[in-house]
């Protein structure tokens, strides 16, 4: 469904979120409840999910070891989050869904899985889960695009670069769904059909994504997907790469362990054979995460049930709001690749002329409650581009990164979704106009390279 569509349909409530009423002290005196808007970094739990694993928590148990009670139920649930991961994501019958640490954790496990010689070809946009992975291997040979300025200059570009290799071979492109920078939504579909069209695979980031749409492998026609519990509303570090078996089933396993392998029997030369299972299990050796599992499994469900459409209109409302906010304050610019009006989720980055970013969002935090993120957001290569410089060692906290006019260093990033209230992209908006306005009412200083409150006012 288009962002236009879904914007027509009812908009949902915010959905009830671990952290919505703490309150946080302030420099200038007393109390804000604190207004989470670093989404994109981490999203806050949903009450939803946390319940969930509460619920379970007395029952934990061994998985796939056991033949107690609890263990046997563990594994139940266990089993039970990959099949629900698997009809979140639209998988395929033959798809397999292997559970992670992270998304950094799932590119490089697929990273470590892919034939040897593959060619991979990757946007300099990515985050750097998705641009760094594949340069570990001294047998691949890795192609970086340059960033696009339209989604149709990414196929093209795409297009161009798939045409010039061997005609055989094994070959992958990795894509983001949704940047974390720009929050911009990426053409995938016709991505995934240009890379298919030339004999290559593709790899969808959906760390930004999946949080904000409904991500369906087989209507994307992608051959893995890779995304993270911790944005996707759900406690406790686990991740899933989902997606074709095959390459994973002739890998060599990511970790060698028990639950990896099948078979073990020492040989007459004293060392041992091992033949290591073909499903899931051969790269999820150790003992699972079945708490992070489950809690991914109950978070896929809570936004299933919620429903996307109107979970995605309320968001664009949210992106109208700090949009209309931020234009109308000059000193605002606000960081897009593809222009105003293309589609995004709720991630927006911006400078502020003639502000250092650390010092900026240091004042949104200790002076209104709100929290923010600065710098260069792991895509370094591309906040780079988009600021036209590089980056420099932070300097005195209320000197301008950059004089007026002049190109800013780094950026600062403003991202929500389920759990926002209505009040904290309100309060956010209001706090940027006032400390243009008016600027900082406290003094800051750097420590340990970041801008924080200095002990008094004077």
């Amino acid at each position: 469904m288009s962002v236009s569509a879904a914007a027509d349909r009812a908009v949902c409530a915010p959905l009830p979120v671990l952290g919505r009423d703490v309150l946080v002290p302030l420099v200038t005196g007393g109390e804000a409840v604190y207004a989470a808007l670093d989404y994109a970094a981490s999203a806050p739990a949903l009450q939803r999910v946390w319940d969930d694993v509460a619920a379970y928590a007395p029952y934990y148990g061994s998985v796939h070891r056991g033949a107690g009670y609890l263990s046997q139920l563990s594994t139940d649930l266990f089993e039970n989050a990959r099949r629900t991961v698997a009809d979140f994501l639209g998988c395929r019958p033959d798809d397999q869904v292997v559970f992670t640490r992270s998304t950094t954790d799932s590119l490089n496990l697929l990273a470590a899985a892919l034939p040897q010689g593959t060619r991979v070809f990757v946007f300099e946009t990515e985050h750097h889960a998705s641009l760094l992975p594949w340069e570990r291997r001294a047998d691949l040979a890795v192609t970086y695009l340059n960033a696009p300025r339209t989604p149709q200059q990414a196929v093209d570009s795409l297009e161009k670069a798939l045409a010039t290799r061997e005609p055989y071979g094994p070959a992958l492109v990795c894509v983001t769904g949704a940047s974390n920078v720009t929050g911009e939504l990426w053409p995938v579909r016709e991505l995934a059909a240009a890379a298919h069209a030339h004999g290559a695979r593709i790899v969808l980031d959906a760390a930004q994504l999946a949080p904000h749409h409904p991500v369906d492998l087989a209507e994307l026609d992608a051959d893995w997907v890779a995304f993270s519990g911790h944005k996707l509303y759900a406690p406790f570090g686990a991740g899933v790469l989902a997606g074709r078996a095959d390459w994973l089933q002739e890998a060599e396993p990511y970790l060698a362990g028990g639950g990896a392998s099948r078979k073990v029997a020492r040989r007459t030369d004293g060392g041992v054979d091992v033949e290591w299972h073909t499903t899931a299990a051969r790269h999820e050796a150790g003992s699972p995460n079945v708490i992070g599992a489950y809690s991914i499994a109950a978070a896929c469900r809570a936004l299933t049930e919620a429903g996307f459409d109107g979970l995605v209109a309320r968001e664009q409302e949210l992106i109208a709001k700090v949009r209309a906010g931020l234009a109308e304050v000059p000193a605002v610019r606000v960081l897009s690749l593809f222009g105003d009006d293309a589609p995004r989720v709720g991630v927006l980055s911006f400078v502020v002329e003639g502000w250092n970013s650390s010092h900026f969002a240091a004042a949104l935090s200790a002076e209104y409650g709100i929290g923010v993120r600065d710098g260069l957001f792991c895509a370094h290569p591309l906040v780079r581009t988009l600021l036209g410089s590089e980056p420099q060692e932070p300097g005195e906290c209320g000197a301008p990164e950059a004089a007026p006019g002049e190109r800013s260093l780094n950026a600062i990033r403003v991202s929500f979704g389920a759990g926002t209230p209505d009040e904290h992209v309100e309060r956010f908006v209001r706090a940027v106009k006032e400390l243009v306005a008016d600027g900082a009412r406290w003094n800051y200083q750097v420590e340990d390279g970041r801008c924080v409150p200095a002990r008094s006012a004077g």
